[in-house]
């Protein structure tokens, strides 16, 4: 990855009130992490699916320890309720292209009746046939959803991590984001226009350039990261995400916290 930070966490810097917590994280989730290297589940749609971080290319590894480690509310001050919600799970999927490390993302339709037009990871909400959704179902979401939109091959995809639950207010999602690892990659597009706009791949290096990078302001007042990715605008849910990732994996680069990006009255 072209610029790529050394390894390890970035000196702590001040971040919006908006942003989660920054204390370090637990220790505790990493022993649970590495219990469950090679752990292997039986797909309802007739895939095995195994969960392990072996043989993942060693760029991977910060992302692997975050993940082990990283507690609720140090990647989002939205945290689901004891109660309620709406299942659903995403897959953050990790590449590697012509320019090094990527992220698999899409362009959700406009005529969706949440998140419409907006960027994001692969993903959606858990199915009776996905399983438990305390135990194997969102990783079996994030897969079925990926293929579903996407055209992905999951036989090709390596599931290496599990974050925590995560909630979206406005929607009433309760969202678990499954780590993967691209390990043979397949032609992707989207399978139908009326849920998906585009499927295409953005280099983790322009994710992390300062130029890319602002804050979003949304017409409630809410303020949250954004990512410039060509003419569109990542933000929302999934850019929370990929910006913690990238504070936690060592990748940030020093930004201007002051750049705003107003939103003019998306959903």
């Amino acid at each position: 990855m072209t610029d790529r930070p050394p390894e390890g966490r970035p000196p702590e810097d001040r971040l919006p009130e908006e942003q989660p917590s920054e204390e370090q994280p637990s220790e505790d989730r990493r022993s649970d992490a590495e219990d469950d290297r090679g752990k292997r589940m039986t797909s309802t749609y007739g895939k095995e699916i195994t969960v392990s971080t072996e043989g993942l290319p060693e760029w991977l590894e910060p992302v692997v320890r975050a993940a082990g480690t990283v507690e609720p509310h140090q990647l989002s001050r939205f945290l689901p309720p004891e109660t309620g919600g709406r299942q659903s799970a995403v897959l953050i999927l990790f590449g590697e292209g012509e320019q090094g490390p990527e992220l698999l993302l899409l362009e959700r339709a406009g005529t969706l009746r949440s998140h419409a037009g907006q960027l994001s990871f692969p993903g959606g909400a858990l199915d009776p046939e996905d399983g438990d959704p305390e135990g194997d179902g969102p990783v079996r979401a994030a897969l079925r959803e990926a293929e579903e939109e996407t055209g992905l091959d999951a036989s090709g995809v390596q599931v290496f991590g599990v974050l925590p639950r995560l909630y979206i207010p406005v929607s009433g999602f309760v969202v678990t984001p499954v780590l993967g690892w691209w390990r043979k990659p397949s032609p992707v597009a989207p399978v139908s226009l009326q849920e998906t706009a585009r499927v295409f791949t953005v280099p983790v290096a322009e994710l992390t350039a300062p130029a890319n990078r602002a804050m979003a302001i949304h017409p409630s007042g809410h303020r949250g990261p954004a990512f410039r990715v060509g003419p569109a605008l990542v933000w929302g849910f999934t850019a929370g995400v990929i910006d913690r990732i990238l504070h936690y994996a060592g990748w940030e680069r020093p930004w201007d916290r002051e750049r705003e990006v107003p939103l003019d009255g998306r959903p």
